[in-house]
């Protein structure tokens, strides 16, 4: 296991901008105010060549000025326990707090290696007003500018020189399934994290709102890993006012991006609202697999208590992800909790699926003799060739004559035939047509999936000035021995 390193210190040190500073990216969400870091924050990053996993931590109070408190210091207590190093950063500007004298005692009784860092260190003229902190009793400390870099550098070189020696091993990112929770505010997504990893690791609480940044959580299930990505709940665009906010939805429409299959929350005791469908469409925008998870079904009262009427109005409602499959659940009580990770891994298996192009083309050619495409200004629609140019999700380009005269309904027709024959019934699938000479044709489709079949269309064409080349030399040849 990589050794752990952890930042902790009091509400609006700069925790979290040293961490995106050492991780080199932005990572965790950062604004002027105290209280933005709530959760734990784990990312793996690297230097002089150590590896080594960071820990973000929410901001310490010993009282409960703040509403999440103590649901903070707790994690914060989970974050020292199990950490190999800790890193107290203070506050340059601000000077001593008597919080930070009582985090001093509190760390000083975990027994392990302290760098003490004072953050926002600017200019020589600052450090002397910093010999108030050898109160706390320490022998050394950096002063450090984490929002500008100054003397981060010298403070990693010595950290990753006492770090324990850490075994490189094989590690396969593809065999580790990307799973995120998202739905709107208050529907039981952190207390789904917390059930499916085993633990109470994120912040739960009534008060909407509670997750602002997006947790990623490892865990291991029937020998298989995962990666849980617990976000922020996701408004309506037009409730949205906070700039922090804005950010957090931002990273929960991120992860979606990202992820292999996204976890859709849906309150059961509220019902299906618009918002619940607008979320379902944005996972079917980002073409990851999805399953939808009717949150606090013990909160049901028995007159409403009927799985086959909310499982017809969702797929009413959300006729765009037919083939994602649904479940009741409760987050809270654990019922058929257990049963989710194991309908993740099928959606995933058909999520990465690949088809040979013999087998793909027959069953193309079997649609297509069973069910002719319409006539295009009198001339026949002609399917040459199909093929795979892509998985997550699996995505198919047929070969035709006239690429913008295939119809919508033909084309629904073409995607039911392949989820029956091959078979694929819990994946999206990913349809485009293209010329048998040209530019490929969209019929819709993201960035990435218009990138993947230039980039298919590129490897064609050299092909094809590959065979014409050795054709040319073949005959060279044959005109010379004769």
């Amino acid at each position: 296991m990589k050794p752990v390193v952890a930042l902790i210190g009091r509400p609006n040190v700069g925790k979290s901008t040293l961490f995106n500073r050492i991780t080199g990216k932005r990572q965790a969400l950062v604004d002027d105010f105290p209280g933005v870091t709530r959760d734990r924050h784990y990312v793996d990053t690297k230097w002089n060549d150590v590896d080594f996993t960071l820990i973000d931590t929410g901001g310490f109070l010993s009282s409960d000025d703040d509403f999440f408190a103590s649901q903070i210091k707790d994690q914060l207590t989970a974050a020292a326990n199990h950490s190999d190093v800790l890193i107290f950063i203070l506050d340059g500007r601000a000077g001593l707090s008597p919080y930070d004298q009582e985090l001093a005692d509190f760390l000083r009784r975990m027994e392990k290696p302290i760098f003490y860092l004072i953050n926002k260190v600017e200019s020589f003229a600052q450090d002397n007003d910093l010999t108030e902190f050898y109160s706390l009793g320490m022998d050394q400390f950096y002063s450090i500018s984490a929002e500008h870099g100054l003397g981060v550098g010298d403070f990693l070189d010595d950290l990753v020189g006492i770090l324990p020696v850490y075994e490189h091993e094989d590690e396969d990112a593809d065999a580790v399934i990307k799973v995120a929770i998202v739905g709107r505010p208050n529907v039981g997504k952190s207390s789904l994290a917390n059930r499916l990893f085993g633990e109470k690791r994120v912040v739960v609480n009534e008060k909407a709102g509670t997750t602002r940044d997006a947790i990623e959580l490892s865990v291991k299930h029937k020998g298989m890993d995962f990666i849980l990505v617990d976000t922020a709940g996701i408004r309506r665009k037009g409730k949205v006012t906070d700039k922090l906010e804005k950010f957090s939805i931002l990273k929960a429409l991120s992860s979606l991006d990202e992820c292999d299959v996204a976890l859709i929350v849906i309150d059961a005791d509220e019902g299906i609202t618009d918002q619940d469908i607008t979320i379902a469409g944005y996972a079917e925008d980002r073409g990851c697999g999805a399953l939808f998870l009717i949150n606090k079904w013990d909160a049901v009262d028995g007159e409403r208590k009927s799985v086959k009427k909310y499982m017809e109005e969702l797929r009413q409602k959300a006729k765009f992800l037919s083939y994602a499959p649904a479940m009741t659940i409760s987050a809270k009580t654990g019922q058929r909790c257990h049963k989710i990770l194991d309908e993740v891994v099928q959606i995933h298996k058909e999520y990465c699926h690949r088809i040979s192009t013999g087998v793909l083309n027959r069953i193309i050619e079997d649609a297509v003799f069973r069910e002719e495409p319409s006539l295009h200004k009198g001339k026949r629609l002609k399917f040459f060739y199909s093929t795979q140019v892509a998985s997550k999700p699996p995505s198919f380009v047929c070969f035709v004559n006239y690429p913008d005269a295939v119809h919508f309904s033909y084309k629904r027709y073409l995607i039911n035939q392949l989820r029956q024959m091959i078979p694929l019934s819990k994946t999206p699938i990913k349809l485009f047509f293209r010329e048998k000479t040209g530019k490929i044709q969209f019929t819709g489709g993201s960035m990435e999936e218009k990138r993947i079949l230039k980039k298919k269309d590129r490897q064609i064409t050299k092909k094809a000035k590959q065979r014409k080349e050795q054709s040319k030399r073949k005959r060279e040849r044959d005109q010379e021995s004769s």
